[in-house]
């Protein structure tokens, strides 16, 4: 199996670019972006037959979630603070398809990013900011966004605030748990009830348009979603879905129940489609996509058989434990072939130990709001064989975007890298 490009082998490309460049300006840097006049291709990446995937900008930092505007502009958030700043602006100022500036900006880390109504929506680990855009969607003022949401929980474990909106100015923010099991302290019970669900492990509802919002202000939308990293509003069936991470072992508290290779392999990962007042089950049941149940957790008297949460919702799609699916995006474009029209991507950040896969996009194809078997669309991000590992994994897709082309844009949180992928018959 091909290596990812080395560090090495970027700078290079890299280092001839940037030569005599220079730009004028507060925080506009030259390193990170590919250079003017080329694209390094990442032939690594595997793909079906008529895409192409380039590297557009690398060593970014710790990159999450990216919007691109109508512009072809990227903005690109970050977790942890690069120079002070958690936000990219990278822009192709020349329009020659190849990124030649970079802005930073915004002191705050984060994850959820959205484009809509005029402005872009970004998050920090504990609320929501606006900033006013142009008519080319560009922001018109870096420095002074607009807080729309804050005193959202922050706990530091799965504290990421994912973010999309609707159609009618209402704000959709996660507020992931901090417990992965909601486990009493020191004993294999649960807490019956969940109390974390009062202010975590679900998705709230704010309004888009209100400046200053409190927690108190948000409406929980639905529950029992453990850390929907990835969270997008469908246009086509106006409705918002959800992946949710799985919870981790079993077999440390319940050896009589689950062996390692259970503990390795369950629960789903999950894709729901969510309305007001669902419940997805967490943490008192879990997807086994093995059994195709709902299963009692064995923290609430399950035994890996005994079937539970006869409310909770189904989800639309379940994927192999651990992928940790970290980013959804419904493809609305024109670029791509008919068959991924109004379909999900999804960006997995991590591996299964029951695929020996992972580090990967997936597409799910929808069909009159129907999900249909899911497919790896994208590969090899890992950059080595993970039956059989040569070398430490490269890069971890992290963020989707689309951009006004059509194209699609991911983002890498290991290396900070920027992929786009095109298609051409």
């Amino acid at each position: 199996m091909q290596r990812s490009l080395s560090k090495a082998a970027i700078y290079v490309v890299m280092a001839s670019a940037v030569a005599g460049l220079a730009f004028s300006g507060t925080s506009i840097k030259t390193d990170g972006v590919a250079g003017p006049g080329k694209n390094v291709d990442a032939k690594e990446i595997k793909l079906p037959a008529g895409f192409t995937a380039t590297i557009l900008a690398t060593d970014l930092g710790a990159t999450r979630h990216i919007a691109v505007n109508k512009s072809g502009d990227i903005f690109v958030k970050l977790s942890k603070l690069k120079d002070g700043h958690g936000m990219y602006m990278l822009r192709d100022t020349d329009k020659d398809g190849v990124l030649d500036e970079k802005k930073m900006f915004a002191g705050y880390p984060g994850t959820g990013i959205a484009i809509k109504n005029g402005y872009l929506y970004s998050s920090s680990n504990t609320g929501v900011f606006r900033y006013r855009l142009n008519e080319k969607e560009e922001i018109i003022d870096l420095e002074n966004p607009e807080e729309i949401v804050a005193g959202l929980v922050d706990k530091g474990r799965d504290n990421a605030k994912p973010l999309t909106l609707d159609n009618q100015s209402n704000l959709y923010v996660t507020v992931g748990s901090y417990s992965d099991n909601c486990r009493e302290a020191g004993k294999g019970t649960g807490m019956s009830p969940c109390t974390i669900l009062d202010s975590a492990g679900g998705i709230w509802k704010f309004s888009a348009e209100k400046r200053n919002q409190t927690f108190k202000d948000g409406q929980r939308y639905a529950t029992g979603v453990k850390n929907a990293v990835g969270i997008n509003w469908d246009n086509k069936t106006n409705s918002l879905y959800a992946t949710s991470h799985g919870r981790g072992k079993f077999d440390d508290m319940f050896p009589q129940y689950y062996t390692p290779k259970q503990s390795a392999e369950l629960p789903a990962e999950a894709l729901y489609k969510l309305k007001q007042g669902d419940d997805a089950g967490w943490p008192y049941i879990y997807y086994d996509h093995f059994q195709n149940k709902k299963i009692l957790a064995p923290e609430y008297g399950g035994d890996g058989k005994k079937t539970g949460g006869e409310k909770a919702i189904n989800p639309v799609a379940a994927f192999p434990a651990h992928l940790g699916p970290n980013a959804l995006m419904f493809y609305t474009g024109n670029m791509f072939p008919a068959k991924y029209k109004n379909g999900a991507f999804i960006a997995f950040h991590s591996q299964s130990p029951e695929l020996k896969k992972g580090y990967l996009v997936a597409f799910v194809p929808f069909v009159n709001g129907k999900a249909g078997k899911w497919e790896i669309f994208a590969d090899n991000f890992a950059g080595t064989d993970l039956v059989k590992p040569t070398g430490p994994i490269q890069h971890r897709p992290c963020g989707l975007a689309q951009g006004p082309d059509g194209a699609l844009y991911v983002s890498d949180d290991l290396n900070g890298t920027i992929f786009k992928i095109t298609y051409k018959k």
